[in-house]
Protein backbone atom coordinates (compact mmCIF):
# COMPACT_ATOMS: atom_id res chain seq x y z
CA UNK A 1 0.00 0.00 0.00
CA UNK A 2 2.45 2.80 -1.12
CA UNK A 3 1.59 6.51 0.06
CA UNK A 4 2.94 9.47 1.00
CA UNK A 5 3.26 11.92 3.66
CA UNK A 6 1.18 14.91 4.06
CA UNK A 7 0.81 17.18 6.50
CA UNK A 8 -2.40 16.61 9.22
CA UNK A 9 -5.22 18.77 8.92
CA UNK A 10 -6.24 18.61 12.40
CA UNK A 11 -3.94 16.92 15.26
CA UNK A 12 -4.26 12.99 15.28
CA UNK A 13 -3.94 11.71 18.79
CA UNK A 14 -2.21 8.35 18.41
CA UNK A 15 -2.77 5.65 20.73
CA UNK A 16 1.04 4.17 20.05
CA UNK A 17 2.86 3.91 23.52
CA UNK A 18 3.32 0.03 23.03
CA UNK A 19 4.98 0.38 19.75
CA UNK A 20 7.47 3.03 21.39
CA UNK A 21 7.06 5.66 18.07
CA UNK A 22 4.41 8.21 16.89
CA UNK A 23 2.15 7.12 13.92
CA UNK A 24 3.28 8.99 10.88
CA UNK A 25 0.07 11.45 10.12
CA UNK A 26 -2.23 11.44 7.07
CA UNK A 27 -1.53 9.48 4.18
CA UNK A 28 -3.47 9.23 0.66
CA UNK A 29 -3.73 6.25 -0.64
CA UNK A 30 -5.52 4.91 -3.46
CA UNK A 31 -8.93 2.60 -3.00
CA UNK A 32 -7.85 -0.77 -1.88
CA UNK A 33 -10.36 -2.89 0.02
CA UNK A 34 -11.94 -5.45 -1.42
CA UNK A 35 -14.80 -7.87 -0.33
CA UNK A 36 -13.77 -10.49 2.43
CA UNK A 37 -11.55 -13.39 1.22
CA UNK A 38 -12.96 -16.07 2.98
CA UNK A 39 -9.68 -18.47 3.52
CA UNK A 40 -6.80 -16.15 2.66
CA UNK A 41 -5.39 -15.86 6.65
CA UNK A 42 -5.72 -18.68 8.93
CA UNK A 43 -6.23 -17.97 13.00
CA UNK A 44 -3.23 -18.64 14.45
CA UNK A 45 -0.45 -18.07 17.48
CA UNK A 46 -1.40 -14.10 18.79
CA UNK A 47 0.66 -14.57 22.04
CA UNK A 48 3.11 -12.12 20.92
CA UNK A 49 0.55 -9.70 20.34
CA UNK A 50 -1.02 -9.75 23.70
CA UNK A 51 2.42 -9.79 24.98
CA UNK A 52 3.04 -6.68 23.57
CA UNK A 53 -0.22 -4.73 23.68
CA UNK A 54 0.13 -2.54 27.22
CA UNK A 55 -3.50 -1.48 28.95
CA UNK A 56 -3.72 2.12 27.41
CA UNK A 57 -6.49 4.38 28.99
CA UNK A 58 -7.63 7.83 27.02
CA UNK A 59 -7.98 10.64 29.11
CA UNK A 60 -9.45 13.81 28.19
CA UNK A 61 -6.78 17.10 27.94
CA UNK A 62 -8.87 20.49 26.80
CA UNK A 63 -10.77 18.91 24.34
CA UNK A 64 -8.26 16.43 22.66
CA UNK A 65 -7.47 12.93 24.05
CA UNK A 66 -4.45 12.20 25.15
CA UNK A 67 -2.73 8.43 25.57
CA UNK A 68 -2.00 7.35 29.07
CA UNK A 69 -0.50 4.46 29.81
CA UNK A 70 -2.25 1.94 32.66
CA UNK A 71 0.00 1.43 35.42
CA UNK A 72 0.56 -2.02 36.46
CA UNK A 73 -1.23 -3.15 39.49
CA UNK A 74 0.39 -3.76 42.56
CA UNK A 75 0.55 -6.93 43.92
CA UNK A 76 -1.39 -7.01 47.16
CA UNK A 77 -0.13 -6.82 50.49
CA UNK A 78 -0.68 -10.27 53.17
CA UNK A 79 -2.48 -9.41 55.86
CA UNK A 80 -3.92 -6.41 54.22
CA UNK A 81 -7.52 -6.88 52.10
CA UNK A 82 -8.14 -5.51 49.32
CA UNK A 83 -10.67 -2.67 48.58
CA UNK A 84 -13.74 -4.63 47.24
CA UNK A 85 -13.59 -4.41 43.50
CA UNK A 86 -17.14 -2.04 42.23
CA UNK A 87 -19.88 -4.51 40.55
CA UNK A 88 -20.65 -3.76 36.95
CA UNK A 89 -24.61 -2.86 36.02
CA UNK A 90 -26.07 -6.33 35.25
CA UNK A 91 -27.35 -6.70 31.32
CA UNK A 92 -30.87 -7.23 30.46
CA UNK A 93 -32.35 -7.84 27.15
CA UNK A 94 -35.53 -6.63 25.62
CA UNK A 95 -37.67 -6.49 22.41
CA UNK A 96 -39.00 -3.37 21.01
CA UNK A 97 -41.88 -3.43 18.87
CA UNK A 98 -40.82 -0.88 15.61
CA UNK A 99 -43.48 -1.15 12.70
CA UNK A 100 -45.17 -4.24 14.00
CA UNK A 101 -41.28 -5.78 13.79
CA UNK A 102 -39.75 -7.49 16.66
CA UNK A 103 -36.21 -5.65 17.31
CA UNK A 104 -34.07 -6.86 20.00
CA UNK A 105 -32.22 -4.59 22.43
CA UNK A 106 -29.72 -5.07 25.32
CA UNK A 107 -29.49 -2.62 28.17
CA UNK A 108 -27.65 -1.72 31.10
CA UNK A 109 -27.05 0.84 34.07
CA UNK A 110 -29.72 3.41 35.41
CA UNK A 111 -28.11 6.90 35.35
CA UNK A 112 -26.15 9.62 33.40
CA UNK A 113 -25.85 9.81 29.67
CA UNK A 114 -27.48 7.39 27.18
CA UNK A 115 -25.58 5.43 24.76
CA UNK A 116 -26.59 3.40 21.69
CA UNK A 117 -24.03 0.96 20.47
CA UNK A 118 -24.53 0.55 16.90
CA UNK A 119 -22.91 -3.24 15.51
CA UNK A 120 -21.77 -3.43 12.09
CA UNK A 121 -22.27 -5.59 8.85
CA UNK A 122 -23.63 -9.17 10.18
CA UNK A 123 -23.15 -8.26 13.60
CA UNK A 124 -25.72 -7.66 16.23
CA UNK A 125 -25.58 -6.26 19.40
CA UNK A 126 -23.50 -9.16 21.35
CA UNK A 127 -20.38 -7.75 19.78
CA UNK A 128 -20.66 -4.99 22.30
CA UNK A 129 -20.57 -7.45 25.39
CA UNK A 130 -17.32 -6.48 26.04
CA UNK A 131 -18.28 -2.84 26.34
CA UNK A 132 -22.00 -2.64 27.83
CA UNK A 133 -21.37 -3.38 31.44
CA UNK A 134 -18.08 -1.14 31.59
CA UNK A 135 -19.91 2.05 29.96
CA UNK A 136 -23.10 1.11 32.07
CA UNK A 137 -21.04 2.35 35.14
CA UNK A 138 -21.66 6.00 34.73
CA UNK A 139 -23.80 5.89 31.68
CA UNK A 140 -27.39 4.41 30.48
CA UNK A 141 -25.93 1.91 27.55
CA UNK A 142 -28.30 0.41 25.38
CA UNK A 143 -27.02 -2.07 22.36
CA UNK A 144 -29.38 -2.78 19.11
CA UNK A 145 -30.03 -5.27 16.70
CA UNK A 146 -30.68 -3.20 13.32
CA UNK A 147 -33.66 -5.09 11.45
CA UNK A 148 -32.47 -8.18 9.07
CA UNK A 149 -29.99 -8.75 11.70
CA UNK A 150 -28.95 -10.76 14.88
CA UNK A 151 -32.07 -11.60 16.97
CA UNK A 152 -34.68 -8.54 15.29
CA UNK A 153 -37.21 -9.58 12.78
CA UNK A 154 -35.63 -10.21 9.20
CA UNK A 155 -38.08 -9.48 6.75
CA UNK A 156 -38.33 -10.59 3.50
CA UNK A 157 -36.76 -7.87 1.04
CA UNK A 158 -38.87 -9.22 -1.60
CA UNK A 159 -42.11 -9.44 0.02
CA UNK A 160 -41.76 -5.85 1.42
CA UNK A 161 -41.29 -2.59 0.06
CA UNK A 162 -38.76 -1.97 -2.48
CA UNK A 163 -34.93 -0.92 -0.77
CA UNK A 164 -36.41 -1.19 2.59
CA UNK A 165 -32.30 -2.19 3.70
CA UNK A 166 -30.91 0.84 3.30
CA UNK A 167 -28.90 3.26 5.86
CA UNK A 168 -32.15 5.31 5.84
CA UNK A 169 -34.35 2.52 6.77
CA UNK A 170 -31.83 1.83 9.95
CA UNK A 171 -31.31 5.76 10.61
CA UNK A 172 -35.49 6.07 11.12
CA UNK A 173 -34.57 2.52 13.59
CA UNK A 174 -32.60 4.18 15.40
CA UNK A 175 -33.98 7.41 16.19
CA UNK A 176 -37.56 5.98 16.46
CA UNK A 177 -35.59 3.51 19.01
CA UNK A 178 -33.98 6.76 21.15
CA UNK A 179 -37.34 8.26 21.26
CA UNK A 180 -39.40 5.66 22.11
CA UNK A 181 -36.95 3.34 24.11
CA UNK A 182 -34.08 5.38 25.27
CA UNK A 183 -36.59 8.18 25.94
CA UNK A 184 -33.93 10.62 25.76
CA UNK A 185 -31.04 12.31 23.03
CA UNK A 186 -28.22 9.73 23.33
CA UNK A 187 -24.35 9.35 21.92
CA UNK A 188 -24.21 7.02 18.67
CA UNK A 189 -21.23 4.66 19.68
CA UNK A 190 -20.75 3.05 15.72
CA UNK A 191 -19.02 0.08 14.46
CA UNK A 192 -18.30 -0.38 10.27
CA UNK A 193 -21.43 0.12 8.57
CA UNK A 194 -23.03 1.00 11.96
CA UNK A 195 -20.94 4.14 11.97
CA UNK A 196 -23.51 5.10 8.36
CA UNK A 197 -26.13 4.19 10.31
CA UNK A 198 -25.30 6.51 12.92
CA UNK A 199 -24.29 9.47 11.00
CA UNK A 200 -27.49 9.10 8.66
CA UNK A 201 -29.69 9.08 11.90
CA UNK A 202 -27.78 12.08 12.87
CA UNK A 203 -28.50 13.90 9.81
CA UNK A 204 -32.28 13.00 9.68
CA UNK A 205 -32.87 13.92 13.42
CA UNK A 206 -29.94 16.33 14.82
CA UNK A 207 -31.52 17.39 17.92
CA UNK A 208 -31.42 13.43 18.72
CA UNK A 209 -27.74 13.08 18.61
CA UNK A 210 -25.12 14.66 21.27
CA UNK A 211 -22.29 13.09 19.69
CA UNK A 212 -20.83 10.34 17.59
CA UNK A 213 -18.15 7.93 18.03
CA UNK A 214 -16.96 6.15 14.75
CA UNK A 215 -14.85 2.82 15.25
CA UNK A 216 -13.08 1.99 11.65
CA UNK A 217 -16.67 3.17 10.01
CA UNK A 218 -17.38 1.12 6.39
CA UNK A 219 -15.15 3.37 3.50
CA UNK A 220 -17.92 1.44 1.43
CA UNK A 221 -15.08 1.56 -1.21
CA UNK A 222 -18.04 -0.88 -3.50
CA UNK A 223 -20.33 1.60 -3.74
CA UNK A 224 -21.33 2.50 -6.98
CA UNK A 225 -20.02 6.14 -6.96
CA UNK A 226 -16.82 5.28 -6.52
CA UNK A 227 -16.36 2.10 -9.38
CA UNK A 228 -14.79 3.11 -12.69
CA UNK A 229 -17.54 3.54 -15.42
CA UNK A 230 -16.24 0.67 -17.39
CA UNK A 231 -16.87 -1.37 -14.29
CA UNK A 232 -20.50 -0.81 -13.01
CA UNK A 233 -21.69 -3.13 -15.68
CA UNK A 234 -20.24 -5.68 -14.40
CA UNK A 235 -21.25 -4.88 -10.82
CA UNK A 236 -24.86 -4.74 -11.69
CA UNK A 237 -24.71 -8.06 -13.69
CA UNK A 238 -22.47 -9.77 -10.67
CA UNK A 239 -25.46 -7.92 -8.37
CA UNK A 240 -28.37 -10.12 -10.43
CA UNK A 241 -26.75 -13.19 -10.36
CA UNK A 242 -26.32 -13.37 -6.89
CA UNK A 243 -30.15 -11.76 -5.95
CA UNK A 244 -31.93 -13.88 -8.62
CA UNK A 245 -30.04 -17.25 -8.75
CA UNK A 246 -29.02 -20.25 -7.06
CA UNK A 247 -25.58 -18.85 -6.79
CA UNK A 248 -26.18 -16.39 -3.75
CA UNK A 249 -27.59 -19.01 -1.54
CA UNK A 250 -24.59 -21.54 -2.63
CA UNK A 251 -22.29 -18.39 -1.34
CA UNK A 252 -24.12 -17.75 1.70
CA UNK A 253 -23.92 -21.38 2.46
CA UNK A 254 -19.89 -21.79 2.05
CA UNK A 255 -20.33 -18.49 4.19
CA UNK A 256 -22.29 -19.37 7.14
CA UNK A 257 -20.29 -22.15 9.01
CA UNK A 258 -17.98 -21.64 11.53
CA UNK A 259 -14.61 -22.74 9.62
CA UNK A 260 -15.74 -19.92 7.43
CA UNK A 261 -17.01 -17.37 9.75
CA UNK A 262 -13.51 -17.92 11.96
CA UNK A 263 -11.40 -17.31 9.14
CA UNK A 264 -13.56 -14.31 7.83
CA UNK A 265 -12.96 -12.92 11.53
CA UNK A 266 -9.12 -13.83 11.53
CA UNK A 267 -9.12 -11.45 8.27
CA UNK A 268 -10.73 -9.00 10.38
CA UNK A 269 -9.05 -9.52 14.09
CA UNK A 270 -5.33 -8.22 13.89
CA UNK A 271 -5.17 -10.29 17.20
CA UNK A 272 -6.81 -13.60 16.47
CA UNK A 273 -6.43 -14.88 20.32
CA UNK A 274 -9.34 -12.75 20.39
CA UNK A 275 -11.57 -14.53 17.58
CA UNK A 276 -13.17 -17.32 20.11
CA UNK A 277 -15.55 -19.67 19.62
CA UNK A 278 -17.20 -18.16 21.74
CA UNK A 279 -17.64 -15.14 19.29
CA UNK A 280 -17.89 -17.48 16.32
CA UNK A 281 -20.82 -18.45 17.45
CA UNK A 282 -22.10 -15.02 18.40
CA UNK A 283 -22.02 -13.72 14.91
CA UNK A 284 -22.71 -17.32 13.01
CA UNK A 285 -26.22 -18.07 15.26
CA UNK A 286 -27.95 -15.31 14.04
CA UNK A 287 -26.97 -15.87 10.52
CA UNK A 288 -28.58 -19.33 10.55
CA UNK A 289 -32.14 -18.01 11.13
CA UNK A 290 -34.59 -17.93 8.54
CA UNK A 291 -34.30 -15.01 6.39
CA UNK A 292 -30.95 -13.93 7.05
CA UNK A 293 -29.97 -15.78 3.18
CA UNK A 294 -31.89 -12.58 1.82
CA UNK A 295 -31.32 -10.01 3.94
CA UNK A 296 -27.22 -10.80 3.46
CA UNK A 297 -27.65 -10.82 -0.30
CA UNK A 298 -29.56 -7.99 0.17
CA UNK A 299 -27.19 -5.83 1.45
CA UNK A 300 -24.16 -7.06 0.08
CA UNK A 301 -25.91 -5.91 -3.86
CA UNK A 302 -26.21 -2.49 -1.87
CA UNK A 303 -24.20 -0.67 -3.63
CA UNK A 304 -25.98 2.68 -3.71
CA UNK A 305 -27.09 5.15 -0.67
CA UNK A 306 -24.82 7.91 1.36
CA UNK A 307 -21.09 8.00 1.82
CA UNK A 308 -19.59 8.65 4.80
CA UNK A 309 -18.34 11.91 3.12
CA UNK A 310 -21.07 12.76 1.71
CA UNK A 311 -22.75 12.70 5.38
CA UNK A 312 -20.14 14.49 7.88
CA UNK A 313 -20.29 17.74 6.11
CA UNK A 314 -24.28 17.68 7.42
CA UNK A 315 -23.47 16.51 11.16
CA UNK A 316 -24.13 19.19 13.69
CA UNK A 317 -22.78 17.10 16.94
CA UNK A 318 -18.75 16.40 17.67
CA UNK A 319 -17.39 13.57 16.17
CA UNK A 320 -14.43 11.11 17.11
CA UNK A 321 -13.34 8.67 15.02
CA UNK A 322 -11.14 5.56 16.30
CA UNK A 323 -8.86 3.59 13.44
CA UNK A 324 -7.58 0.04 14.25
CA UNK A 325 -3.60 0.79 13.01
CA UNK A 326 -4.34 -3.30 11.54
CA UNK A 327 -7.64 -2.64 9.88
CA UNK A 328 -7.44 -4.97 6.59
CA UNK A 329 -10.53 -4.03 5.20
CA UNK A 330 -10.87 -0.32 5.86
CA UNK A 331 -7.44 1.34 5.66
CA UNK A 332 -6.26 3.61 7.80
CA UNK A 333 -4.43 5.50 5.33
CA UNK A 334 -7.74 6.50 3.46
CA UNK A 335 -9.86 6.71 7.09
CA UNK A 336 -7.28 9.36 7.85
CA UNK A 337 -9.03 11.64 5.41
CA UNK A 338 -11.96 12.14 7.42
CA UNK A 339 -9.85 14.09 10.05
CA UNK A 340 -10.29 17.06 7.78
CA UNK A 341 -14.07 17.65 8.44
CA UNK A 342 -15.39 20.42 10.59
CA UNK A 343 -16.99 17.79 12.96
CA UNK A 344 -14.72 15.25 13.54
CA UNK A 345 -12.60 16.61 16.74
CA UNK A 346 -10.13 13.86 17.25
CA UNK A 347 -9.13 10.88 14.80
CA UNK A 348 -7.31 8.38 17.07
CA UNK A 349 -5.30 5.53 16.14
CA UNK A 350 -5.51 2.34 17.69
CA UNK A 351 -2.33 0.70 17.50
CA UNK A 352 -2.18 -3.58 16.81
CA UNK A 353 -5.70 -3.70 16.60
CA UNK A 354 -7.90 -4.66 13.41
CA UNK A 355 -11.57 -3.96 12.43
CA UNK A 356 -13.70 -4.32 15.19
CA UNK A 357 -11.63 -2.52 18.34
CA UNK A 358 -14.57 -2.68 20.70
CA UNK A 359 -14.70 -6.56 20.97
CA UNK A 360 -10.39 -6.78 20.51
CA UNK A 361 -9.33 -4.23 22.34
CA UNK A 362 -12.09 -2.85 24.87
CA UNK A 363 -9.78 -1.61 27.29
CA UNK A 364 -8.79 0.83 24.17
CA UNK A 365 -11.94 1.46 23.45
CA UNK A 366 -14.31 2.13 26.32
CA UNK A 367 -11.48 4.16 28.14
CA UNK A 368 -11.67 6.49 24.66
CA UNK A 369 -15.66 6.40 24.71
CA UNK A 370 -16.15 7.70 28.42
CA UNK A 371 -13.69 10.10 28.14
CA UNK A 372 -15.85 11.82 24.93
CA UNK A 373 -19.23 11.16 26.56
CA UNK A 374 -17.69 12.95 29.87
CA UNK A 375 -16.56 16.13 27.59
CA UNK A 376 -19.64 16.68 25.52
CA UNK A 377 -22.62 15.92 28.14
Amino acid sequence: MASAAAPSPIPVASLSARRGKAIAGPRVAGPSTQPPRLFSRQCGPSAGIARRRRRLRAAASGSKVDPVEERVPVAPVPGVPSPPAEAQPQVSTGTWKWRGYNIRYQQAGTSGPALVLIHGFGANSDHWRKNIPVLAMENRVYAIDLIGYGYSDKPNPREIEANFYTFETWGEQLNDFCAEVVKSEAFFICNSIGGVVGLQAAVMEPQKCMGIVLLDISLRMLHIKKQPWFGKPFIKSFQSLLRNTIVGKLFFNAVATPESVKNILCQCYHDTSAVTDELVQIILQPGLDPGAVDVFLEFICYSGGPLPEELLPLVKCPVLVGWGEKDPWEPVELGRAYASFDAVEDFVVLPDVGHCPQDEAPELVNPLVESFVKRHS
